[in-house]
């Protein structure tokens, strides 16, 4: 049996009438660039996200490297992150002129650690003059950029108060979370990722849970004024066509790629539930089997798994008996951002982030995606077994 880690083709052709007729509507009336769909799929997006507004840009990193200017953050600021992420959450960052600095994971959720939040902010920066400075880098801690990881929400509640506590502002990375849902007993309800930061960054990469036919992201917002400012660095800086408050950039969704997007959000609820179907089908064939950890999704999350991520300390050696039997997985992430050698001149090195390298060395994504057969299921828990048990012996 042959299982691809991610099947893009079937959903595309179950929706292929409705995808021609958008290219069909942009060459009929020629708006290629902003117009009706792409303030449909803002408007459409930003109530999907339960966020007062939404800001199509050409990517998911555009995306958060506009958020992060809007929000003020620039060349004298550092911005709190984690290393265990794709690297355009870092390149973000560090394209805004700021100092990207890291802290630890938790090894159950694979989310930023308050706990090491709280140690980074107490024990690394010192005070002056009501501002926190990194003692890293000199410069003072603005922001912190939390990632709802592999489909995720972060621990919401600690870490909006840890940020409060330090006057920081939170810029969600929220790339692999559409639709992902954290309970809040601060707020005595379920929120969605989108939503509980200053600002938050979404990719519509073709893989995502929501994803384009192309590169795609959005900005969704509670702020008027950050949402204004994105607006005009997607475009130039423009206020009005030729007339530039600010210097910004090519950063525009472009509009047959937003009626795609308006196509395929209809579906994104019902693809969810299809993909914790298939996590609860995971859990239950893999459950009980010995020496590989599931993911976590503790009662106040609810996971919406862009990915699905077990680890193994042998994980290369059971990635290669799972090739040999025809099953594809993926690594996200093999090497943590702080290890990368476009980082090297943050001065990171190893030990630095503990648990973040330890789970780097034993991840392993398992085919995902919402119409992964039963069949399929079994033939890879099978395979894992297999692998395990001639590993025992």
């Amino acid at each position: 049996m042959k299982v691809p880690f991610l099947d893009l083709v079937t959903p595309h052709v179950e929706l292929e009438e409705e995808l021609i007729e958008v290219v069909r509507e942009a060459l009929h009336s020629a708006r290629f660039i902003g117009g009706p769909p792409l303030e449909g799929l803002e408007s459409e997006f930003a109530a999907f996200c339960r966020s007062k507004h939404c800001v199509g840009v050409g990517s998911g990193t555009d995306a958060l490297r506009f958020a992060l200017i809007a929000a003020g953050i620039g060349r004298d600021d550092a911005v709190i992150t984690v290393s265990h992420t794709f690297i355009a959450t870092a390149e973000a960052i560090s394209q805004t002129g700021a100092m990207p600095e890291f802290v630890d994971i938790e090894p159950d959720s694979y989310n930023i650690d308050p706990v090491a939040l709280v140690r980074y902010l107490e024990e690394e920066c010192d005070s002056h003059e009501g501002q926190l400075i990194s003692r890293r880098s000199g410069k003072r801690v603005r922001a912190i950029v939390p990632v709802h990881l592999y489909g995720q929400m972060i621990d919401v509640d600690s870490v909006m108060e840890i940020a409060a506590r330090y006057n920081l502002l939170v810029i969600e990375d929220a790339c692999q979370a559409h639709g992902a849902e954290y309970f809040s007993t601060r707020q005595n309800a379920w929120v969605r990722a989108g939503s509980v930061g200053h600002a938050a960054a979404f990719s519509f990469y073709p893989g995502k849970n929501l994803g384009a036919c192309g590169e795609a992201g959005a900005v969704t917002t509670g702020d008027d004024e950050i949402a204004r400012c994105v607006r005009m660095l997607r475009d130039h800086g423009q206020v009005e066509k030729y007339y530039h408050d600010i210097e910004g950039y090519n950063g525009r969704l472009d509009a047959i790629q937003a009626g795609f997007l308006r196509v395929k959000l209809k579906h994104l609820e019902e693809w969810n539930r299809k993909r914790q179907e298939v996590a609860d089908r995971y859990r239950e064939l893999l459950g009980e089997i010995e020496g590989i950890t599931l993911p976590s999704q503790p009662g106040w999350s609810r996971h919406v798994y862009h990915l699905y991520v077990i680890r193994h300390p042998e994980r290369q050696r059971l990635a290669e008996h799972l090739k040999e039997k025809g099953i594809d997985t993926g690594l996200h992430y093999p090497l943590p951002v702080h290890l990368q050698d476009a980082y090297r001149r943050l001065g990171y090195g190893p030990g630095d982030l503990p648990v973040t390298e330890k789970v780097a060395g034993e991840i392993l994504s398992l085919p995902m995606f919402p119409g992964l057969t039963a069949a399929q299921q079994e033939f890879i828990a099978g395979s894992i077994q297999e692998f395990l048990l001639a590993a025992k012996a």
